[in-house]
């Protein structure tokens, strides 16, 4: 299963690069999956329960895997 998150607190990157190392770190992200139980809830990488997670960025207009 697929789970798409966007960073949460109105911090955005600019580089895959960076979403991935912020994901890495344990920040928090907002789940962005119209239908998931814990959609617009915050989550972290110590959250995921063998989903993989999509990061967008750059104001929503990219997307990268975690």
């Amino acid at each position: 299963m697929y789970i798409t998150v966007t960073p949460a607190y109105g911090r955005d990157y600019k580089s895959a690069k960076s979403a991935r190392a912020d994901w890495t770190a344990g920040k928090d992200f907002i789940i962005q999956q119209f239908g998931h139980p814990y959609d617009q809830k915050p989550m972290s990488i110590r959250d995921v329960n063998g989903e993989q997670i999509n990061i967008r960025f750059d104001q929503n207009r990219k997307i990268c895997n975690a």
